[in-house]
């Protein structure tokens, strides 16, 4: 039997990702952080295969954070902020190629945030495109300028042959659920700086606690 795929909603990203931000924009809650995230794996997932070399790390690294937030310690994960304090605090990070602490929340959050960074230069240019622009093309760039830093070569190859998949403009447009093109370029006009900044805010977090190299 074929696994029901979830519908995407750009909508709830939208909420979700606005939601993050807190305290003047300068905390990103966790629970709004991982709920956007969970819509944007619906978003990968609706296109079939394609984005599967993401989207199943993904919901493995959102599952962890879920963890966290349940446990006795769960007020320690509550923004990204407190996060960081309480594990480096508690020693609970991996600052060097060692593995006490492989899925530490400072470690499982980065390699969302690196995912979500690919996500963000993709959905951006979706946004800027024209209806003669291929998708191929858009996020193979955007996969180049940033996830594809931090994968080995055979998971490189397999993103580039993927990505000659991928549906047409007209057919994204479509799958985000908002209506017409014009509306669905409405929403990402309004979604994607909410994305950029909570992208640009954790950048400058993990940055001041040299947290961006953790292996």
């Amino acid at each position: 039997m074929t696994e029901a795929v979830e519908t995407f909603s750009l909508k709830d990203v939208l909420a979700d990702f606005k939601s993050c931000l807190a305290n003047d924009n300068q905390d990103v809650l966790m629970d709004y952080y991982l709920s956007g995230w969970r819509g944007l794996v619906k978003f990968m997932n609706s296109l079939g295969s394609i984005f599967t070399f993401v989207s199943k790390d993904a919901v493995a690294k959102i599952q962890i954070m879920e963890g966290y937030r349940k446990s006795t310690e769960g007020e320690k994960y509550n923004s990204f902020q407190s996060m960081v304090e309480y594990e480096l605090a508690a020693k609970l990070v991996d600052l060097e190629k060692r593995s006490d602490h492989p899925n530490s929340g400072c470690r499982t959050i980065l390699r969302l945030h690196r995912a979500l960074h690919w996500l963000q230069l993709f959905l951006d240019r979706l946004r800027t495109s024209t209806t003669e622009s291929k998708t191929s093309t858009m996020c193979t760039d955007a996969y180049n300028e940033s996830l594809s830093n931090y994968h080995p070569w055979i998971v490189r190859k397999t993103a580039a042959v993927a990505f000659c998949a991928l549906p047409n403009r007209d057919t994204f447009f479509d799958i985000m659920n908002v209506g017409t093109s014009d509306e669905v370029l409405v929403m990402l006009n309004e979604a994607m700086p909410y994305v950029a900044q909570v992208y640009e805010i954790t950048q400058q977090l993990y940055a001041q606690h040299n947290l961006l190299d953790l292996p």
